[in-house]
């Protein structure tokens, strides 16, 4: 495991002064494609782009708890498409097809090896920051979140922070003029048993399939155009 730390400049960065307008043109140009062009691929400069905006996405306590597999091996891509049913497009036509994968339970206990790796390696906190973590985390996990209280518990917390990491890349494709759809249209024991079991991807005892997603350019117009609930209807203000 390499433990050096990745440090991202923060601390000064200057506002950004971009206009929205933009991003919410991207916003409403992103759709969830359903066809790609098999012909036209992600460029390594921009996907590297996508990869980075995963790596900038928040996780709670800073756990970092997923880890991503870009599934490029055509061989690969079409053992999973049996069990894809809500995949295939995107297996067989997308440019880069990933794999969001979730930590499970052993990992994010406090005091296991992950933890301790995210804690003393990678953000270098001092042992009092250490115990401080200790008592918070536990706390959190155990009584509050009550996240630990079983493996699926646990994974549904750890999923929910690889679908914030998947978001921001669809989020920034869109920005960038690259297609993208999320994809929960398959059957997790069998990519299971594929990617982690046979072809050994990932190590089915640390993590789990989170959920999917296909990046490229579409071969298609969208069909209809988005339709949404009212904001009055999905936000209510309490002052």
């Amino acid at each position: 495991m390499n433990t050096e730390a990745v440090i991202i400049p923060t601390k000064n960065t200057p506002l950004p002064h971009n206009d929205k307008k933009v991003l919410l043109e991207a916003m409403k140009y992103r759709y969830a494609t359903k066809k790609f062009d098999p012909a036209k691929k992600i460029s390594e400069e921009d996907f590297e782009t996508l990869l980075e905006a995963a790596r900038l996405s928040p996780t709670s306590f800073g756990m970092e708890p997923w880890k991503i597999l870009v599934i490029q091996n055509p061989e690969i891509r079409k053992e999973m498409i049996p069990y894809g049913w809500g995949a295939k497009a995107g297996l067989e036509g997308a440019s880069h097809f990933v794999v969001f994968l979730a930590n499970k339970r052993k990992d994010i206990t406090f005091g296991s090896p992950y933890v301790d790796h995210m804690l003393k390696d990678i953000h270098q906190v001092p042992p009092e920051v250490y115990d401080f973590y200790s008592k918070v985390y536990s706390c959190f996990g155990k009584e509050d979140m009550k996240i630990l209280d079983s493996e699926r518990s646990a994974f549904d917390w750890t999923s929910k922070q690889a679908y914030i990491v998947m978001a921001n890349m669809m989020t920034m494709a869109a920005y960038m003029g690259i297609d993208s759809c999320p994809l929960e249209g398959y059957i997790p024991d069998e990519m299971t048993r594929i990617l982690g079991e046979e072809r050994k991807l990932f190590d089915t005892d640390h993590y789990g399939i989170a959920v999917m997603a296909a990046f490229g350019y579409r071969a298609e117009t969208p069909h209809r155009d988005k339709s949404r609930k009212p904001l009055s209807e999905s936000v209510e203000w309490v002052k």
